[in-house]
């Protein structure tokens, strides 16, 4: 296993046209994508010297869903980055899974490529939706099979366990070398059951032995996990890994907001039908780490901040959720990106109400808010993810960003939550949309941004300056945020993907204006994400 999956140097890579010459002749280009490196690095003090010998196997493993989150998101990776002569080329296609520029609305950045399909390498890239729909297979849906044409063509499903037989059992392995030797007895459990699970794509009770760990400092999610990767019919899952070490000082003081998601639930600006549902607050937990490894998915393009895990639903219900902010990876988001944007886009004298606790609290808050509102529809069309299909992703997002913001603005005035003033958690917001939409429109979250900045705009919640820099108006802001939430709560509980649909298109998109803003981002050279460098000897062990 390499120990460094990148190597510490700042990344400008031209984003090319489509040419019809076989060659690299990158003479034209659309975009520049940039990079800044950071070290995945830990106080080490924090962890046993058990739970450091355990690292190793889970390095090994986590490592795994690297090359199986390539043949997902893309195919061949041998064969792709062997027919890339140009080095910065062949580590952006690294960075990216493939050819597609993920913070450029996957455009592709080499010659003789064709557009990115809408489900990836899921589906057989020639599958139209009416053929596929047509046939009715028994795992049409599954979360864990990829779709593949027989020697005749025809479309059948393959179980994830079966197609990656070899990687799996290898990537179980370590999960049970760690699980021999470890001494924490709920980690232990855990590893054996995912370990188990990965050769079985049965993930129910691995999820529950997860959730149910709550003094391990030492933690790995791994397997496949979301659905953002399939933008066809946001069915099936891909392969990620994080492997975390719990910030146990952070983590205590978030514990307080646990007891108050009854309460939040109840109070959603949304009518009682539309909020019956109670959030389990025994199992739930809110808790703060450093990451130090990354794999697939959630290591691709733009990096994860934060995640909401368990995504099964029944799961959540019963047993909770766990709510885990990425402490140092949002840190470095904040030093070398927030900042210098909102230097250029925010105006001069609201400056001061960017900070740090306000980025981590509307980040934290937007993963509280995944929890709140239904799972199931209010008129019989089943849950929201199956009512809502491809639209489920962006809108689900959309309702976790503003939803957060909206329960910041009630546990501020409560007096529940100390530290700053309501304006920071806004300007903080504001210019947390700049950062984020230039990951590109094109993904869930990229729409929900869209949606979000073009409702804020028609509500006057922010006024855009003659000079180019934008300042929050209060209380326009304010309102806006429960407007936007109850419109969305609504869209869910009724299910109405059509108007979802319409929504998205209207204001899913990067308009002209706004565009022109964000350019000025690039040429300022201000990096769009981080890209890591990590490993056990950037950690600084054999």
């Amino acid at each position: 296993m390499p120990k460094s999956l990148y190597s510490l140097f700042f990344i400008s890579v031209l984003i090319f046209s489509c040419q019809d010459s076989p060659d690299e002749d990158h003479s034209n280009y659309n975009s520049i994508s940039t990079y800044i490196p950071f070290k995945l690095t830990t106080d080490l003090d924090a962890l046993s010297q058990n739970e450091k010998n355990i690292l190793p196997h889970l390095f090994a493993a986590a490592d795994i869903m690297n090359d199986l989150f390539w043949v997902q998101a893309y195919g061949d990776k041998k064969s792709l980055l062997a027919s890339i002569a140009n080095p910065k080329l062949r580590e952006f296609a690294k960075i990216n899974y493939g050819p597609w520029d993920r913070l450029n609305d996957n455009a592709p950045f080499l010659d003789n490529v064709e557009l990115k399909p809408l489900g990836s390498n899921f589906y057989p890239p020639d599958m139209t939706k009416e053929e596929f729909e047509e046939l009715g297979l028994l795992d049409e849906k599954g979360l864990y099979s990829m779709v593949r044409r027989d020697e005749a063509g025809k479309l059948y499903t393959i179980p994830y366990h079966e197609l990656f037989r070899d990687q799996l059992e290898e990537a179980s392995g370590h999960l049970l070398e760690a699980a021999e030797i470890c001494e924490d007895q709920e980690l232990k459990k855990y590893l054996e059951l995912k370990s188990k699970a990965l050769l079985t794509d049965n993930y129910t009770e691995s999820d529950i032995a997860w959730i149910n760990m709550r003094n391990n400092t030492l933690d790995i999610i791994i397997g496949p996990t979301e659905h953002y990767e399939d933008a066809l019919y946001n069915y099936r899952t891909a392969y990620e890994a994080y492997i975390l070490v719990k910030d146990k000082a952070w983590s205590q003081k978030l514990e307080k907001y646990i007891e108050l998601l009854p309460q939040l639930q109840t109070e959603l600006p949304v009518a009682d039908e539309y909020k019956q549902e109670t959030p389990n607050t025994d199992a739930a937990q809110l808790n703060a780490y450093d990451v130090i490894f990354y794999a697939g998915d959630c290591n691709s393009g733009s990096k994860t901040i934060a995640v909401n895990l368990p995504n099964d639903e029944e799961i959540q219900i019963k047993y909770g959720t766990r709510r885990s902010q990425l402490k140092n990876a949002m840190k470095a988001k904040f030093d070398h990106i927030l900042l210098p944007i909102s230097d250029i886009l925010i105006e001069k004298n609201q400056r001061q109400h960017i900070t740090f606790n306000a980025f981590f609290s509307n980040t934290m808050f937007h993963e509280v808010a995944h929890g709140l509102g239904i799972k199931e529809t209010i008129n019989g069309k089943g849950s929201v993810r199956e009512a809502l299909g491809e639209t489920f992703s962006a809108l689900e997002e959309g309702k976790a960003d503003v939803l957060g913001l909206h329960m910041i603005t009630q546990l501020k005035e409560k007096e529940l939550i100390a530290e700053g003033e309501l304006m920071d958690y806004y300007v903080t917001f504001l210019a947390g949309i700049f950062r984020s939409v230039r990951f590109g429109a094109s993904s869930a979250h990229g729409k929900a941004n869209m949606l979000r900045f073009n409702y804020f705009k028609d509500q006057n919640a922010f006024t855009r300056n003659n000079n180019g820099t934008y300042a929050v108006n209060f209380d326009e802001m304010k309102k806006a945020i429960k407007g936007l939430s109850a419109q969305i709560l609504k869209l869910q509980g009724d299910g109405d993907k059509a108007m979802v649909q319409e929504m998205m298109t209207s204001n899913g998109i990067i308009k002209e204006t706004l565009q022109r803003d964000l350019d000025r981002l690039s040429e300022a050279n201000i990096p769009v994400d981080i890209v890591f460098e990590q490993g056990l000897d950037i950690l600084g062990i054999d």
